[in-house]
C-alpha cells in the first residue's frame, strides 16, 4: 500500500505564487498512491478561483473515500485536511486540535478497509509552537474517537511543524509510536525549493511494516507548493 503526505499550500507554487492546482494532481497521479493524507486545501476561497478542491482531488484521483475537515474559516470559504483513499472507510471522524489563542488546526481519523484488513489512518496538521504541538498530540492520543479504535494497525501522518523533531521521542514514543521519517535528514521537506526542515513526518505502531520510505524531489514538486511530499510504502504485519 501507498501512502503520500502532501502539505499542498492550497495549490499555489512555493516560489513563483501561482496558483495552479494541475500541478499538485500530477505530483500526486505520479506517485499513484492509494492513500492521500493533503494538509492547506482550499474551498470556496478566491485565491484558488473558488474552487471546491477537495471534490477536484477527489474526482481525479477516483477516491473511493474522502473526508474533508475545514480547520481555518476565512471571510469567504477556507482551509484544512482532505483525508482520501482508493478502498472504502468504514469509520470516519474530525477531532478539532484548536487551542486558546492560537491557529485552528486538526485531525481526520479513519478506517479504511484495504486489502490487507482494517487500517487507522490519521491525518495532522499542527501548530508552530513545540508546546502547543505536544499539547495537541495528547489530546490526539487521549481522544475517546482514538480511543476506541485502538487495537488497530496505524499510521499518523501530516504536517507536524516540528523543527526540533521532540515528538518522536515524547508523547507518541510513550504511545508506542515509531518514528518512520528518521533520520530527520533524510527527510527534509520544506521549503520545496531548498529543503532544510523535516516536517512533513509519518509514525505508525508494531503492526505496520514500512518498506520504503522517500521524499518526492522532481522539478515539479519543488515548483507545485511549499512543501515536498512524502511517500510511504507500508503493509500491515500479519
Amino acid at each position: 500500500m501507498r501512502l503520500i503526505s502532501y502539505n499542498i499550500h492550497k495549490g499555489i507554487g512555493g516560489r513563483d505564487r501561482l496558483y495552479r492546482l494541475s500541478r499538485i494532481l500530477d505530483v500526486i497521479e505520479q506517485e499513484n498512491p492509494d492513500l492521500c493524507c493533503l494538509q492547506e486545501v482550499d474551498r470556496g476561497v478566491p485565491r484558488s478561483r473558488f474552487n471546491d478542491q477537495p471534490r477536484l482531488l477527489s474526482d481525479v484521483l477516483c477516491a473511493d473515500g474522502c473526508m474533508y475537515q475545514l480547520n481555518v474559516r476565512l471571510k469567504q470559504g477556507g482551509y484544512g485536511n482532505l483525508l482520501l483513499t482508493r478502498w472504502p472507510v468504514s469509520e470516519k471522524h474530525s477531532i478539532s486540535l484548536g487551542l486558546p489563542g492560537k491557529k485552528p488546526r486538526g485531525a481526520q481519523l479513519a478506517v479504511i478497509d484495504s486489502p490487507e484488513g482494517s487500517l487507522r489512518l490519521v491525518n495532522v496538521h499542527l501548530g508552530l509552537g513545540e508546546k502547543e504541538r505536544h499539547q495537541q498530540i495528547r489530546h490526539l492520543l487521549g481522544h475517546h474517537f482514538f480511543r476506541a479504535t485502538a487495537d488497530l494497525p496505524t499510521v499518523i501522518a501530516g504536517d507536524t511543524n516540528d523543527w526540533r523533531n521532540t515528538l518522536a521521542e515524547g508523547p507518541l514514543a510513550e504511545n508506542g509510536f515509531t518514528h518512520a521519517t528518521a533520520p530527520i535528514s533524510r527527510y527534509r521537506t520544506f521549503p520545496s525549493y531548498l529543503s532544510v526542515g523535516s516536517l512533513d513526518k509519518a509514525f505508525h505502531c508494531a503492526a505496520i511494516r514500512i518498506s520504503h520510505v522517500r521524499v518526492v524531489r522532481s522539478n515539479l514538486a519543488k515548483t507545485a507548493s511549499d512543501h515536498l511530499p512524502l511517500v510511504i510504502d507500508l503493509h500491515l504485519n500479519r
